[in-house]
């Protein structure tokens, strides 16, 4: 795994995502598009990819997700597919853009909740950013195995907080 800091390439992924942002809503008017990621997450280091979010009420869900293909996306192989989460990811060799399309309500929004964690907890950005320095030269399969028992701490613990 290569990471790469928040100053080369953040801006870029910004600016993609809202070209990307305005083709999603061209498509589906009432969808939630939201920016994800750690290239959403100010000073996180990251893949350079990027992450985009688009929640629709579940009777959508299906024919959003044969509209965003028209986009130049396939679904994503190897990965969680549910009747409440689908991932597509682009075709075209220059771009790595995944787009994670939810059900409007179900856990699947924990994409959000983990953002925002990061988005105001310096500290938490820190200690993700290490967990990816300490990843360089694992496979992918074993990095995405610690990324995700850390996105579990952070959301089990945002669940904590807001429960109180």
């Amino acid at each position: 795994m290569q990471f790469f800091p928040a100053t080369e390439y953040q801006q870029n992924a910004t600016e993609l995502f809202e070209k990307y942002k305005s083709e999603i809503l061209s498509l589906t008017p009432n969808a939630i598009v939201e920016h994800i990621g750690s290239s959403a997450i100010p000073h996180a280091i990251s893949k350079g990819d990027l992450d985009i979010y688009i929640e629709v009420p579940a009777q959508q869900f299906s024919r959003t997700i044969e509209q965003l293909k028209t986009l130049g996306f396939k679904e994503k192989l190897n990965t969680l597919r549910t009747d409440e989460l689908c991932m597509l990811e682009s075709q075209a060799s220059d771009e790595d853009v995944a787009f994670q399309i939810v059900v409007t309500g179900s856990k699947f929004t924990n994409f959000l909740i983990f953002r925002d964690r990061l988005r105001n907890s310096a500290q938490l950005v820190h200690q993700y950013n290490k967990l990816k320095e300490n990843c360089m030269g694992l496979s992918p399969d074993e990095y995405r195995q610690i990324k995700a028992e850390f996105i579990d701490r952070v959301l089990t613990r945002s669940e904590e907080h807001t429960s109180e």
